[in-house]
């Protein structure tokens, strides 16, 4: 197929939006709201990193930046419980060994609260009540499990809780006391015991299976500790809102719905009641408990500015944090006055895509061979109609989902002339246990099957034509992507891998070891390494075992420092196929690790890819430019002309 000469105008017509207006640093994300509502917290470029800053509630121009990172971007912070501090997690180079830091509101002063080489913090407790404490998991005493600590913010110590040495996890309540621990089985279903004065009960007092496993846990307790709210899926597909009472032990149906798993909620921050819970089926839906909120919830859906999510509330609960996302325009944060019923807006992350011709996305059903149905996502180049290439951009995980909202590739390939199209292939989550487990040993079988069909059911529908369709994806998606075009061959016209794992008996023999509670799950669900039977398994279904079979253009990028993906998952396709003398184009980046955090080092890739996709399907480019010279990339396949402007390079 070529596309159609009405099609090429109309693209070619659409003024071209540059990469780094997609994928730079965004002018101001991630606004949260002190406890105390007296300031705004943001995430802003600080010489050219990503950092939070601060402001004055009523007065957001007059923001300072609060952290001063040099080279990696923070991604993730949260406000201490008493409004004085500033929290946040980093890791080095992509390691994933997320160190949790404190900053001072006033004074400025950085603080390493949890100083240790090789560790990976979790926060596993904060309060209401108690403000100057929070319970924290670190693995620097074995990198398995969680020790429980506390850290007092003001001071900076650690305090022991719990030693861990077995544990998945823990719920705590609002007095900062453990209450439940998490235990994984060795058939992969869950234990949960009581604890008491940090001491767990010999047995558990209640048990989840693992068809319930991936879809049933406890959320947290309510302020006062009587009730404990569950997503649970026992007796049931999807997940549904249960509040237990812990003096009886009697369960109450809070929501449900028998479309979609049901999600996160508004959760009252004095009393810990959850007042509305969130459906995520095509779209994401505010389902209000009671009247607490009916008229807040009502009130901004009538805004008529788009989807709509709430972040942050202050304690008084007065003020609120909403951002809209209109798809078709950059996302906005708003500061709501409940009690006004007034918006104010704060920020729009990407102004300068205000204006930017981007284009609206679709959700749709796509039917399986075999009868199960797909909510998927698909974006067309503005003003098309007929047929044009089509890119398959599959989510990662896979236990994850594709959701409704802007989305910077779709509006990136569509821009450059392309339909693109994200499907919720079986595993995916969010739609109930039975489609998660439909998926249970189907790598690179059913779920492939189900992203064939999605290709099929685009060309019947005229989206596109079957020989100019592309694969892409990150992490599960980058093996699809080589999947596709190893057991597939005839699929696809090329692919494009981020991080995709080719020998699924080497991803899990170098999963990071705090994977350990989840290991028996991951061995249930994709094949066991340690049985003759799981092994055989596994090497059916690695993409490096048919990698001679590769015909198609294949650009794989990759973090030299990835823990769940270890770089030698790359670099063992790359080899097979030099060996056979077959075509690669092979780009590292040593400072990154599972995907591209720095956004000079993904508009590099990015510029590799779209320049890469134009030759294969005919689509439209931005020159490479400086965008590599800029990052860190290194070509270790293909030469530096075949990354930037051809579909492979030699196998040299």
């Amino acid at each position: 197929m070529t596309t159609s000469v009405s099609a090429q105008t109309v693209i070619s017509s659409v003024p071209l939006i540059e990469r780094a207006k997609l994928f730079g640093n965004p002018t101001r994300t991630g606004g949260q709201l002190s406890p105390d509502g007296k300031w705004l917290g943001f995430i802003a470029p600080r010489d050219g990193v990503l950092n939070v800053w601060v402001a004055p509630i009523d007065y957001p121009d007059q923001a300072r930046p609060l952290t001063a990172e040099k080279t990696r971007p923070i991604r993730s912070y949260f406000w201490s419980p008493d409004s004085k501090q500033v929290l946040f997690v980093n890791d080095k180079g992509g390691d994933e060994n997320f160190l949790l830091y404190g900053i001072d509101l006033i004074g400025g002063e950085q603080k390493a609260l949890t100083p240790f080489e090789k560790t990976r913090v979790q926060i596993l407790g904060t309060s209401e009540t108690i403000r100057d404490r929070i319970l924290v998991g670190v693995n620097n005493r074995d990198p398995r499990w969680h020790d429980v600590q506390e850290l007092n913010l003001s001071t900076g110590t650690l305090s022991p809780v719990f030693q861990n040495d077995g544990y998945a996890g823990f719920v705590t309540d609002d007095q900062l006391k453990l209450r439940i621990a998490v235990k994984s089985r060795p058939d992969s279903g869950v234990d949960y015991y009581r604890v008491v004065d940090n001491k767990v009960e010999a047995k558990p007092f209640t048990s989840v299976d693992y068809e319930d496993a991936s879809t049933t846990s406890p959320l947290g307790f309510t302020t006062d500790g009587k009730t404990l709210y569950w997503g649970d899926a026992r007796g049931r597909d999807t997940r549904a809102l249960l509040a237990q009472d812990m003096a009886t032990g009697k369960f109450t149906t809070i929501g449900a719905d028998d479309r979609a798993d049901v999600g996160g909620g508004l959760i009252n921050p004095r009393t810990g009641k959850v007042e509305a819970y969130a459906v995520n089926f095509h779209r994401n839906e505010y389902v209000p408990v009671d009247d607490a909120v009916k008229a807040d919830l009502s009130f901004l859906k009538s805004r008529n500015k788009g989807e709509f999510f709430i972040g942050s509330r202050t304690t008084a609960d007065d003020k609120w944090l909403v951002t809209f996302d209109p798809v078709t325009a950059p996302s906005s944060t708003w500061l709501y006055d409940r009690r006004a019923k007034k918006l104010t807006e704060l920020y729009t992350a990407r102004p300068e895509l205000v204006g930017a011709p981007l284009v609206a996305m679709e959700s749709i059903d796509i039917p399986t061979r075999d009868g199960l149905s797909m909510v998927s996502y698909l974006t067309r180049p503005k003003g098309t109609t007929g047929p044009v290439p089509m890119v398959l951009l599959v989510h990662g995980g896979p236990w994850a989902r594709d959701g409704y909202g802007f989305n910077g590739y779709h509006q990136w390939l569509a821009n450059r002339g392309y339909a693109v199209l994200s499907v919720n292939y079986r595993s995916s989550t969010g739609f109930g246990k039975k489609f998660v487990q439909a998926g249970d040993r189907q790598w690179g079988r059913k779920m492939h099957d189900d992203l064939l069909d999605a290709v099929d059911w685009a060309v019947k529908r005229g989206v596109t034509a079957k020989d100019k369709v592309a694969i892409m994806g990150g992490s599960y998606g980058g093996y699809a992507t080589l999947a596709g075009l190893t057991m597939t061959p005839d699929a696809f016209a090329c692919g494009v891998d981020i991080v995709g794992p080719s020998n699924l008996f080497t991803l899990l023999k170098t999963i990071p070891p705090y994977w350990e509670a989840g290991k028996q799950q991951m061995y249930r669900r994709m094949g066991d390494p340690g049985t003759p039977e799981g092994q055989a398994l596994l090497k059916e279904r690695s993409p490096l075992t048919y990698a001679d079979a590769i015909t198609k253009p294949l650009l794989i990028g990759q973090g030299a420092n990835d823990p769940r993906v270890n770089i030698a998952e790359s670099d063992q396709i790359v080899a097979a196929m030099k060996a056979k003398n077959i075509p690669v184009t092979y780009v590292v980046f040593p400072d990154e690790g599972h995907g591209f955090a720095r956004p000079a080092n993904n508009i590099a890739f990015n510029a590799v890819t779209e320049n890469f996709l134009a030759r294969c399907l005919g689509g439209r480019a931005e020159p490479v430019g400086a965008a590599l010279t800029a990052s860190t990339a290194q070509i270790k396949a293909g030469g530096v002309e075949d990354a930037a402007a051809t579909t492979s390079g030699a196998g040299s």
